[in-house]
């Protein structure tokens, strides 16, 4: 099988719950490492540990768990972060975050975030040629997360290309 039509294929089913699919319980520490990092796996080097939490909890990137429990809110920021981790600063995190916060309601930016990821990861592996119009607004925090997003992606497929040629080996 050639390699490309291989790698492209690893994102083919890539999809993330949207706002309101994800979980109405609480979870704790634990409970939201694995339930990110599971829905993360296909994207390789996307990993989120319960330290890595505990520290942007800390550096305030997040807000403190509530009776050490993660909402709704905590979730889909941590999906943001662990995502955009990868090609971005802890300070230029937590700038970009304050950004989102001052422009949109979580709920209505991690939708944008998922439908933005779902539409250029496929781009970017050759699933598809052009890109899809995502969002009615065209703001400068659209811009910005698209192009964060646009990184995320070009990376995510370096590291697939080079750990299948690994493999290869």
């Amino acid at each position: 099988m050639n390699r490309e039509f291989k790698i492209s294929q690893s994102v083919q089913n890539f999809k993330l719950p949207r706002y309101d699919d994800l979980p109405e319980v609480e979870l704790y520490l634990d409970q939201t490492t694995a339930y990110i990092s599971e829905r993360l796996e296909i994207l390789g080097n996307v990993k989120l540990t319960s330290s890595m939490i505990s520290n942007y909890v800390k550096h305030k990137l997040i807000r403190r768990p509530v009776k050490k429990r993660y909402a709704a809110d905590q979730i889909a920021e941590l999906f943001f972060i662990a995502v955009a981790k990868n090609v971005m600063q802890l300070s230029d995190l937590k700038a970009a975050i304050e950004l989102q916060r001052q422009t949109y309601p979580t709920k209505v930016a991690y939708d944008y975030f998922v439908a933005e990821l779902e539409n250029v990861l496929p781009y970017v592996f050759g699933l598809k040629s052009e890109l899809d119009e995502v969002g009615n607004e065209h703001t400068e925090y659209q811009r910005m997360l698209h192009n964060i997003i646009m990184a995320v992606s070009y990376k995510a497929y370096i590291d697939k290309y080079y750990a299948d040629l690994r493999q290869e080996n």
